[in-house]
């Protein structure tokens, strides 16, 4: 939750005056960059408050995993791949780079908790082609063998 807070004060203060200073292709990449930061932390910030409802007891299993269903923790391409990306200011990049380990961590986590309460259930991994179809070979030949 402080890295949102962070993340806020940045956007309102700083970094509003950095955007305007920037030009032309830069400016589009600040605006589309801090509006895909807040929905990632956005989207992270709802996980942790499901889990701690549950912990909490506020709300059942079944409640929390019908809500965390809601929550997208997919990684889109990480920026820094990103023309332009090098342009942007110092702050948003920190932001950014910060925001996609917070997501790394919590993602290991989701994993990891999905996976100890229903070895069954295939877990929601980021695009990765390649690894889904090893999953899918994976998950045929157990059943096969198994």
């Amino acid at each position: 939750m402080a890295l949102v807070e962070r993340t806020a004060a940045y956007l309102d203060g700083p970094g509003r005056a950095e955007a305007k200073r920037l030009a032309g292709a830069v400016s589009v990449l600040y605006a589309t960059e801090s509006m895909r930061l807040t929905t990632r932390l956005l989207d992270l910030a709802s996980w942790l408050l499901i889990r701690r409802s549950l912990k909490e007891g506020e709300i059942t299993e079944e409640e929390a995993a019908k809500k965390r269903r809601r929550v997208k923790l997919q990684a889109f391409g990480r920026p820094a791949h990103v023309k332009g990306f090098g342009d942007l200011p110092e702050g948003l990049r920190g932001l950014i780079e910060e925001s996609f380990s917070l997501h790394d961590r919590i993602v290991q986590l989701d994993r990891a908790m999905s996976t100890a309460r229903d070895p069954d259930v295939l877990v929601e991994r980021p695009a990765n082609p390649v690894a889904a179809q090893m999953n899918l070979l994976e998950r045929a030949f157990q059943s096969k063998l198994g």
